[in-house]
């Protein structure tokens, strides 16, 4: 058993960490106050070679593992979880086309977002319909050769800067089975009926363009379907153990940057003639905090390597790690802006911010709740 990260991986990190700290961290409050998309930050990522890191080399992508997109996406929210989601973001619903897409697909919609001229989404969740995806309501009806989508999206990442969607639709409302009507059309932005409207004042990630998509009777050509009619819910469900794995990396990632602001302003805040850090009560906050975010790690990094050995405990493992980062997210938050007393409460020091960002991680990608039930229901049905 090695718990070693090779040493290639490391140094991969430090270019990671590097990028952030100069490019990220000077503006991350700047574009989390005017909810603003980053574009000079992204232009500069592409140069570094951090966009679509998941797409394979063959279309233009770096081919990181999963292991070392956990790393990244670690990384990233260290610094600033906002701007870490528009860069990880950009190839969002990509695997859906790498997986089950056709050869024409990959070449025409992989390549650009990989050398940074256009940006996807994947658009599952509706007005009404959050963690029960099997309701979508989003109809896609054939005419001809072309697919007609009536419907609408939301809480859609890049729902305004994207070029093209992934998009959950009910393909045959008649279908024997709740699951097997489903299927996913890729829908580009510039098409006659879409519209997409900015969704402003959340609490956290706010450079990170949301919106709701808003389909009227668009129409696309049949090629734009993905894999198979009617086999577009269990293809979606493929992904979830890799993506709510990347969502726990986003949770270590808040974490540790929450401790270490915490840990530096503890060193250097002096009350009573002495640094706070030199008082018991903070040093337990700090190591429990520490301590937390270390395990959070481990249960992500494993769940990443899991997903690239098809472990048979991935589904459960993904849902552990991300219901645990997660909320080792929000307890790290809390406790740094304690640490940091009144001036934690201003967006004066980052820890505000990362409090604010920490939340959506519980949310996104399956709740809290969501990821009890799933690791309930493997622990119940396969005993591990």
């Amino acid at each position: 058993m090695d718990f070693e990260v090779p040493e290639e991986i490391e140094q991969v990190r430090d270019e990671i960490r590097r990028f952030g700290e100069n490019e990220i961290e000077p503006v991350a409050s700047e574009y989390d106050e005017k909810e603003k998309y980053p574009w000079e930050v992204m232009e500069k990522a592409q140069d570094a070679g951090l966009l679509g890191s998941n797409i394979p080399i063959e279309y233009g992508g770096v081919g990181y593992s999963p292991v070392e997109n956990a790393i990244l996406v670690e990384e990233l929210f260290s610094i600033d979880a906002g701007i870490a989601l528009c860069i990880t973001s950009t190839a969002f619903g990509a695997d859906a086309i790498m997986e089950f897409g056709t050869e024409e697909q990959k070449e025409e919609y992989l390549r650009p977002v990989a050398e940074g001229d256009a940006i996807m989404g994947a658009a599952i969740s509706e007005p009404d319909v959050g963690s029960d995806v099997s309701s979508v309501s989003t109809h896609a009806e054939k005419d001809g050769d072309e697919w007609v989508i009536n419907g609408n999206k939301m809480w859609i990442t890049n729902g305004t800067v994207g070029d093209y969607f992934v998009v959950l639709c009910d393909t045959n409302p008649d279908a024997s089975s709740r699951y097997s009507g489903f299927s996913q059309i890729l829908i580009e932005s510039d098409r006659d009926g879409f519209e997409a409207d900015k969704i402003t004042g959340k609490m956290g990630i706010r450079s990170s363009d949301t919106a709701e998509l808003i389909f009227d009777d668009v129409r696309v050509p049949e090629e734009n379907l993905i894999g198979t009619r009617g086999a577009g819910f269990m293809q979606l469900m493929q992904f979830f153990d890799e993506t709510r794995t990347m969502v726990a990396a986003q949770g270590v990632g808040i974490a540790r940057g929450a401790y270490e602001r915490a840990l530096e302003y503890a060193q250097q805040r002096e009350q009573f003639g002495q640094s706070i850090a030199e008082f018991q009560a903070i040093q337990h906050k700090l190591a429990e905090m520490k301590t937390t975010t270390e395990a959070a790690r481990q249960l992500t990094y494993k769940s990443a390597w899991s997903v690239e050995n098809k472990d048979e405990q991935l589904t459960a493992l993904a849902s552990m790690a991300k219901e645990y980062a997660s909320r080792i997210a929000v307890e790290v938050a809390d406790e740094a802006v304690q640490i940091h007393g009144g001036s934690g409460y201003v967006n004066d020091f980052d820890v505000e911010r990362f409090y604010r960002d920490a939340k959506i991680t519980q949310i996104y990608e399956g709740t809290t709740e969501i990821q009890k039930n799933i690791i309930a229901r493997e622990l119940l049905g396969k005993g591990f």
